[in-house]
């Protein structure tokens, strides 16, 4: 299935090029990185950056993306609204988005949750252990009760996010904190998955667990189309019925 799933990884790519410490962990970028990740499970992977035009996500990238991951941090206003707006309705007609740790501040999920998405933050390199508390999502397939972080940038309550459909990962921090980690949305036709995990000082897109979870998460969150089609607008009636009444300003 997942060679038939075309993935779109895309990552702002500022850290990495300003910051020499974030450059030894990811020298090509946390795309690159991301990428790899998905393409060992057999999906059809591209990256796309904020500097290319359009940021690399033009309506024919979009329109050729099953599945659109997102990893900003430090430029979620250069982003242009246009763009935002395009990937929107793009999730809305049922393409996946999978949108990672920093990402929550980003304009896309922001957009699509309604909500500010702010919480608490530390960096400290602290244990984080992200427990899994849907054991019977896909998500979590072929992951044990717990990941464990050695070296994690703490996020904390309170999240401010809609209740998620499904919450699949709560973490605990070694400072005590706990976090909604993992959480599931439907929008529109579209699945949407925020994943905590990933801070571009430390090495975690580099562990083998959690890229088992970004490749799950990417079959998930990919167009089901063996479902029934959608129809919206307005329909003629299933049966027959008196359709006389004039009474309509449409």
């Amino acid at each position: 299935m997942s060679n038939d799933i075309r993935v779109t990884v895309w990552n702002e790519f500022v850290h990495e090029q300003e910051s020499e410490t974030v450059a030894e962990v990811y020298p090509d970028g946390i795309h690159a990185v991301v990428a790899d990740a998905l393409r060992e499970g057999g999906f059809d992977v591209e990256t796309a950056t904020l500097q290319e035009p359009e940021h690399g996500l033009t309506e024919a990238v979009l329109d050729d993306t099953d599945v659109l991951t997102w990893w900003g941090h430090a430029a979620h206003d250069e982003v242009s609204d246009e763009v935002v707006e395009r990937v929107k309705s793009r999730v809305l007609d049922g393409m996946g988005l999978l949108v990672l740790h920093s990402g929550h501040f980003s304009k896309i999920f922001r957009e699509l949750m309604g909500t500010s998405c702010a919480l608490k933050w530390r960096e400290a390199a602290e244990t984080e252990r992200l427990w899994v508390t849907n054991p019977a999502h896909p998500i979590v397939d072929g992951v044990d009760e717990y990941i464990e972080v050695p070296d994690a940038e703490m996020y904390g309550e309170h999240f401010d996010i809609p209740e998620p459909d499904s919450l699949v990962f709560t973490s605990w921090f070694e400072g005590g904190e706990v976090f909604r980690s993992g959480c599931c949305y439907y929008r529109g036709e579209g699945r949407v998955f925020y994943f905590r995990p990933g801070h571009e000082t430390y090495p975690v897109y580099h562990q083998e667990d959690i890229r088992q979870v970004l490749r799950n998460a990417c079959g998930w969150a990919a167009p089901n189309d063996d479902g029934p089609a959608v129809v919206r607008g307005n329909h003629e009636p299933l049966a027959e019925i008196d359709t006389s009444d004039d009474r309509t300003v449409h």
